[in-house]
């Protein structure tokens, strides 16, 4: 059977071990499986006494609020008992996991699984070294990551020269010249037949899964131009931003897109702070009475057109993107909206 990497394996016997000094049997029964054709890290078992549980279980490193959108849908899509292994879950993204009927086991000893016969639930236990983000590749650096999400928007553009390609991302043409050889390596792009001009990507919503994590971790906190405060939203939809070269991002976006989120702040992205716009709209650094709706503003990343059906918003799958990041319910919820009617298509193209 396939094996896990090294760091992973260690990890998810470190929390199966944790388990295990509470009493509990815990077994993996299989590496690497595909429940119902999905992905899974390891098929576990739990028991104690009469009462047992198979998990598909899914290792995290890190876990924090900006990933747990994306780790979510992960293990929805896993299609039968699931469960996070991971380093650490503070208090407050343990409280999370477990209103949301989340199992989940740490290396630190925190924990909830709920089944018959057997209830865990442990929060608190401090990791014995601070947790550290995954290692990831040079695909997975921030410019890297804008041409992923180019690759991703439009799955045909990796038999574009770089040239090309470089210029759809925003970045230099030497880095795509280091990210193609990168994803290869790992899997995601092949050459058919070994000629040129039949290159495909593979293993597409993986790849989607690991971009939207790393975006959260490592390009997103980079794109903020400034959060603002308004009178209120009211309004929005009426807002001038074409005149001053600005897409609807985030939460309007979503709202737009699915006729379903009402926002509960705005994000708008632009090629640098719209000024006009701000001073038109009474933009201020600071919340004041009478002033405490939110605008986010955030640095445009890309450069190739969006969804021509939508030509006032941020490309489908980076709404998607940000609405994960947020960590909040609906705001998932409305994620999975928009990768079900808008993002899951663009991979018929590859």
């Amino acid at each position: 059977m396939d094996k896990l990497p090294a760091a992973d394996d260690t990890l998810l016997n470190a929390a199966l071990d944790a388990v295990r000094g509470l009493g509990v049997a815990a077994q993996i029964v299989q590496q690497q499986t595909q429940p119902g054709g999905v992905h899974a890290d390891a098929l576990v078992r739990i028991h104690h006494g009469a009462g047992q549980g198979l998990y598909a279980a899914e290792v995290k490193r890190a876990l924090r609020p900006a990933t747990l959108g994306v780790t979510i849908l992960q293990l929805e899509r896993l299609g039968q008992q699931a469960l996070l292994v991971t380093d650490y879950v503070t208090p407050a993204l343990a409280d999370e996991l477990k209103d949301r009927r989340i199992a989940f086991l740490d290396a630190a000893g925190n924990a909830y699984i709920e089944q018959p016969g057997l209830l865990i639930w442990i929060k608190g236990q401090k990791p014995p070294a601070r947790p550290t983000a995954p290692v990831l590749g040079r695909a997975f650096q921030p410019t890297g990551l804008q041409v992923l999400f180019a690759l991703l928007c439009a799955p045909q553009a990796i038999n574009l020269p770089y040239r090309e390609l470089a210029k759809m991302a925003g970045v230099a043409h030497g880095t795509v010249g280091w990210v193609i050889p990168d994803l290869q390596q790992l899997g995601y792009v092949r050459d058919l037949n070994g000629k040129r001009g039949t290159r495909r990507l593979f293993e597409l919503p993986r790849l989607l899964d690991q971009w939207t994590d790393a975006y959260a971790r490592v390009l997103r906190p980079r794109t903020l131009l400034g959060r603002y405060y308004v009178p209120t939203l009211e309004g929005w939809k009426d807002w001038p931003l074409a005149e001053h070269g600005a897409l609807w991002g985030g939460e309007p976006a979503a709202a737009l897109l699915t006729d379903y989120l009402r926002p509960g702040e705005l994000t708008l992205y632009a090629d640098k702070m719209p000024g006009l716009l701000a001073a038109r709209l009474k933009f201020m650094k600071e919340p004041a009475p009478g002033h405490t709706a939110v605008v986010e503003v955030r640095k445009r990343f890309w450069h190739f057109a969006g969804d021509p059906a939508h030509p006032n918003l941020v490309p489908p799958l980076l709404a998607y993107a940000d609405l994960l990041a947020t960590g909040d319910a609906r705001c998932i919820e409305t994620a999975k909206m928009i990768e079900d009617a808008h993002v899951t298509r663009l991979f018929t193209q590859a």
